[in-house]
């Protein structure tokens, strides 16, 4: 049976492309359930307060910086949504006067201008700006690492990709966003021999840092998150660290607080990293075959999946 059209985006995959059991499985989801659906290699943490959820973010930059020495050099790979974690991360550096001068940073990715050029740190949305002066302009320069340990997938992408092979990588975190991806990791358009069946997990995870088109709900994603809804404003193309970056990482770790997606979305990855139900029209899904996933969830941003009229 042919699996139907993208109910937002015909000429893409996404997940309203899912059998509908799959569908009704995640909607019926309560957060005690989502606990629950731990298992070895995939954790489901919950956390109370929002402070307590930022702090345990930010906890894992000093975790993993703490572990970089000259002569082995470690690091994390980290998201701009969210990005309530990076004034913390540079407070802690500093009130425990943390020497991170050999440790590592990774921008997880970055818009791309309609001539295939990464924006510049002047852009309004630019993540590498938000990066720098939410934390690493904050650190204390005595203690903060050098420029050059500052990787973002704004210049030789293949660099880029190179520098995981070079430094070690504790956690890669991620944000999830209503497309169901981590960094730009967005579904594949619908075309070719992907017309009638999404590529197989696979060849979805031989992608390294690339520049990539975004799904239109991306697009008017991140109008809504970051730029109060100019959808003009929004680049079309981003630098994307890969799936083969991704698996580079001992642990990848993903931050819902309930703004970046929705309560049925939250629902759905859960459910099918859980069950190893691996669909690159999910791309977060791919995830199920990580040996060392963590989803943490602020569990009053959960919310429920239920039929409301405003």
């Amino acid at each position: 049976m042919a699996r139907p059209l993208s109910k937002v985006a015909p000429d893409w995959w996404d997940y309203t492309t899912l059998e509908d059991e799959i569908l009704q499985d995640a909607a019926r989801l309560t957060p005690r359930h989502m606990e629950r659906l731990s298992r070895p290699g995939f954790r489901v943490v919950m956390y109370d307060t929002l402070e307590d959820f930022y702090l345990a973010e930010a906890l894992e930059y000093i975790n993993a910086w703490r572990q970089s020495t000259e002569d082995a050099p470690a690091g994390i790979c980290g998201p701009i949504g969210p990005t309530e974690q990076l004034p913390l991360v540079a407070r802690l550096v500093n009130e425990l006067g943390l020497d991170v001068r050999s440790a590592h940073f990774w921008g997880m990715d970055e818009w791309v201008d309609d001539q295939g050029n990464p924006v510049p740190v002047t852009h309004p949305l630019s993540f590498a700006r938000a990066d720098m002066e939410l934390c690493f302009k904050r650190i204390n320069r005595r203690l903060r690492m050098p420029d050059s340990h500052l990787h973002f997938p704004t210049g030789d992408l293949k660099a880029y990709s190179r520098s995981f092979d070079q430094i070690r990588c504790v956690v890669m975190q991620g944000g999830q966003g209503e497309v169901k991806h981590w960094a730009f990791n967005d579904p594949p358009k619908r075309r070719g021999k992907y017309k009638n069946e999404p590529p197989p997990p696979e060849e979805y995870r031989k992608l390294k840092t690339r520049v990539t088109d975004l799904h239109p709900m991306t697009i008017i994603q991140n109008a809504r998150t970051s730029g109060g809804g100019q959808v003009a404003l929004v680049p079309t193309k981003a630098a994307t660290v890969g799936p083969v970056e991704t698996w580079k990482a001992e642990k990848v770790s993903i931050w819902q607080a309930g703004n970046h997606d929705n309560p049925f979305g939250m629902r759905l990855t859960t459910l099918m990293i859980a069950k190893k139900i691996p669909d690159t029209s999910v791309p977060m899904s791919l995830l199920a075959d990580h040996p060392n996933v963590q989803f943490n969830f602020y569990r009053h941003g959960i919310g429920t999946v239920a039929t409301e009229m405003h």
